[in-house]
């Protein structure tokens, strides 16, 4: 996925992140990876992710509302816009699949924090992971602008 991936996963802070991708793609005329990652559980034995037939149905709506954050946050771009955006939904470990999507990339994007429950905090854990083991630059948009 080269060019720019952005992380988004339906929180306010995603939507910032996505809006601020959009933008900077626009600007450096570099393609737009938006990768939503319906979270799975994880074997305790394998530390592998476990899928089940049911993951197939949440993709799909994982995939649909990312493709609709997408559609509006577009819509907001005026004239500007990257060259392409392609939306890519899979079923997994977060962080493991944004590191993986950081080795192709120019650049991984991501809100300050995701759709956690611990409100106070300043970064969230994926966010943080990301930072610290990605394979190329990482943007984290604050969550106050």
């Amino acid at each position: 996925m080269p060019g720019i991936t952005v992380g988004i996963d339906g929180s306010k802070y995603a939507h910032y992140a996505l809006e601020w991708a959009l933008h900077e793609a626009a600007l450096r005329n570099a393609p737009l990876t938006v990768l939503a990652v319906n979270p799975v559980m994880v074997s305790m034995w394998t530390g592998q992710p476990v899928h089940f037939p049911a993951d197939d149905e949440v993709l799909a709506k994982v995939r649909k509302a990312a493709e609709e954050a997408v559609a509006e946050a577009t819509a907001k771009l005026g004239d500007e816009r990257p060259p392409a955006v392609t939306v890519t939904a899979v079923s997994g470990l977060v962080v493991r699949e944004l590191l993986a999507a950081s080795q192709a990339a120019d650049m991984v994007v991501l809100g300050s924090r995701g759709s956690g429950g611990f409100d106070p905090l300043r970064l969230g854990s994926v966010s943080s992971q990301v930072t610290h083991h990605a394979q190329c630059p990482v943007v984290i948009v604050p969550h106050t602008r």
